[in-house]
């Protein structure tokens, strides 16, 4: 197949991969999963992951809280279960007796596979009813069922398509709006992994009679939130317009056919916040790149109208604000490490919450009528734990819930150092090893890379069980903190995006220079690795310097970057990547794209891609075809090791994969690791 883009002839040798329903591409795909399997069957570094693996990620792991009408709300991954559960503790106080958590939601038991997952839920706001999405096979197209907390008892009703639902529950608790897609045949074909809009459900009606709020006749890839002041009074709608840029609009609800009034529109500049009585407190990076927060006068809502409450900062840039009685809870990065501060609702500054060490704060939630609030904390070697935080009296946060751990922090190292990219901007990294472990004989150390840089996401220090037989076997993990995630503010973003793309890779690249250069490892001992846009990343890295890297793992990819716009609900990521059809944004696509850029003569890293059937966001051809060719090509001149992918059943993206799935899989990635950068598993296997 060969086709003209823009002028531009291009092969495109494994098309025919693409169709994921034809028996050929199945046959295909079937033969790779058993030659991939009987490679790792016959690894004993793969079958030591396994085991650790297991006993690491079966434990008991708490989620991010949620207080709504004096009940707290967390999900949990219970022991041996393959799904977390959702639970509630009323009052949120161990202390009491009577508060002991009690299960509100087990999708194991719809599953004895573990296939199907709970991806969302949103309690009303007296913490009596709930709103949550199930979903089957990882392919995330919720079903919205409603149930009564104090009985858990289902209402009748249930909504399909309820996909990303963002539900906004009335102060009655009698109601609340949501977002649904179009079922198929109700748009053109393709069009129902668009068209999301906005809906109203009152409790005991029928679902199909629900009015829509907002969306009709507005661009197909556009995104909505919603959200109520605390009165109810008014709702604020939040459009998104890919990950750069929002508009606001609200609305009385008190008048009937109230129309939505904008407050901010068409500024290439992102908002978000809360309304409290007539006023929005809202945070904006509009020439504010690490955001500030301003004050909106909803009987008055022009921006020339708009004060400045907390002006942008140096070092920190703001991520959360949350609003506890008599106070602002304000979260943010400082050199991609979570710092809280508590502001008065004069915004005068209280004090910063002191956090356990380098990590990451999620989960923020408070209430106007109590001063204590709660929060989620972790860092690479520290699960999370459910801290609260009384502002009137508390020095320090107090763990209320915690994760089972199974690993002791105090026997490795976390260390954040910072390198210089190609261009000679300053980058952030951090680097977990062993605790003792000699750097200084010289002997290069079987090290794993890892980073994402992309969609305004950071990457803080996170708690993640794959890593640490890894780390306990004396190897080393390094996370970078590139270009195009949030880490700096929004300029940093952008330096990663659209025609600056290349920067990322470039920071992902010059990253690896740096732990060679250090004397970390070296070449012959370094791994990447990367999923979803940060598989992009791992791939254009092993194509533009395969010389760099020994191995690499590949999950749920995009590869293909001149046809990536035509599958899936990838159309919404032309804001970030740039649409191929136009001349402008095809010329930088093409020039990185990892599928185009497999050349002759070259001898490639070692490589496992990995993905999955039910891939609802990357399709799986990227995977496919990426092997196809660099199998290929291998065949004429060796790689450095095997190619091998693995298209995962019953399973999709990632979000709500079963826990011996998850298990399998990393035991794949980490097992393939050790292989083949020659990390020895048996003398600290369970050193940690």
């Amino acid at each position: 197949m060969v086709d003209t883009v823009h002028g531009v002839k291009i092969e495109d040798p494994y098309r025919w991969l693409e169709d994921g329903l034809s028996a050929e591409v199945r046959e295909w795909t079937h033969a790779q999963n058993a030659r991939t399997n009987a490679v790792f069957r016959q690894l004993p570094e793969r079958r030591q992951m396994a085991q650790r693996l297991l006993q690491l990620m079966s434990r008991d792991m708490v989620g991010s809280p949620v207080l709504r009408g004096g009940k707290l709300f967390f999900t949990k991954r219970i022991h041996g279960k393959n799904q977390p559960v959702l639970m509630v503790m009323e009052p949120p106080h161990l202390q009491d007796a009577k508060s002991s958590p009690r299960v509100l939601v087990d999708p194991n038991r719809a599953s004895a596979e573990g296939i199907v997952a709970l991806d969302w839920w949103h309690p009303s706001p007296d913490g009596s009813m709930l709103a949550y999405g199930l979903s089957e096979r990882g392919d995330e197209w919720s079903v919205l069922h409603i149930l009564d907390v104090a009985t858990g008892e289902l209402l009748p009703e249930t909504i399909e398509r309820a996909r990303y639902a963002g539900v906004t529950w009335k102060p009655d608790n009698q109601g609340f709006y949501y977002g649904k897609y179009p079922k198929p045949g109700e748009v053109p074909p393709g069009e129902e992994n668009y068209n999301r809009h906005i809906f109203f459900h009152k409790l005991g009606t029928d679902p199909e009679n629900d009015p829509k709020v907002f969306g009709e006749g507005r661009p197909k890839e556009q995104s909505y939130g919603t959200s109520l002041s605390n009165d109810g009074k008014y709702l604020l709608l939040t459009v998104s317009h890919g990950w750069n840029s929002t508009d606001l609009f609200f609305r009385r609800e008190d008048i009937p056919g109230a129309e939505f009034i904008p407050i901010v529109e068409g500024e290439d500049a992102s908002f978000y916040g809360r309304i409290i009585g007539e006023t929005l407190y809202m945070a904006t990076n509009l020439e504010a790149p690490k955001y500030m927060v301003v004050a909106v006068d909803l009987n008055n809502p022009a921006m020339e109208n708009w004060k400045t409450i907390i002006p942008e900062s140096d070092d920190m840039t703001i991520d959360r604000i949350e609003f506890a009685k008599g106070h602002i809870i304000i979260s943010g990065l400082r050199h991609a490490v979570s710092h809280m501060h508590i502001y008065t609702l004069d915004w005068k500054h209280v004090r910063e919450v002191p956090l356990p060490t380098l990590g990451t704060v999620t989960g923020i939630t408070a209430s106007l009528d109590s001063s204590t609030f709660y929060f989620r904390f972790e860092s690479f070697l520290i699960p999370p734990a459910i801290y609260r935080f009384g502002i009137d009296r508390d020095e320090t946060p107090e763990v209320v819930l915690e994760s089972a751990t199974g690993v002791d922090p105090g026997l490795a190292s976390l260390e954040q150092v910072f390198y210089h990219s190609k261009d000679g901007t300053r980058v952030p990294m951090f680097i977990v090893k062993r605790r003792g472990l000699d750097l200084s004989e010289k002997q290069p150390v079987p090290t794993v890379l890892s980073g994402y840089g992309g969609f305004n996401i950071s990457r803080t220090p996170e708690y993640s069980p794959a890593i640490l037989p890894w780390i306990e076997a004396g190897g080393i993990y390094a996370s970078a903190n590139l270009r195009g995630g949030s880490e700096y503010g929004e300029d940093w973003h952008r330096a990663g995006m659209l025609g600056n793309k290349q920067n990322v890779f470039d920071d992902f690249i010059y990253a690896g220079k740096y732990l060679i250069e250090k004397g970390y490892t070296d070449a012959e001992h370094l791994g990447i690795l990367g999923r979803s846009n940060g598989g992009l990343l791992v791939g254009a890295a092993l194509t533009q310097r395969p010389d760099l890297f020994r191995a690499v793992a590949c999950g749920v990819p995009l590869l293909d970057m001149v046809r990536y716009h035509k599958f899936l609900i990838a159309y919404l990521w032309c804001s970030e990547y740039g649409d191929p059809d136009d001349p402008q944004a095809f010329k930088w696509l093409y020039a990185y794209s990892p599928y185009h850029n497999v050349k002759e003569n070259v001898s490639y890293p070692a490589t496992y891609i990995y993905t999955a059937e039910s891939d609802t966001r990357v399709d799986p051809m990227h995977a496919r075809k990426m092997t196809a060719l660099l199998q290929d090509a291998s065949s004429r001149t060796p790689s450095k090791g095997p190619i091998l992918l693995t298209v995962e059943a019953d399973a999709g993206h990632g979000v709500g994969k079963p826990l011996h799935k998850v298990v399998d899989e990393q035991a794949n990635i980490w097992g393939f690791f050790a292989w083949q950068l020659g990390l020895e598993l048996g003398q600290h296997a369970h050193g940690l």
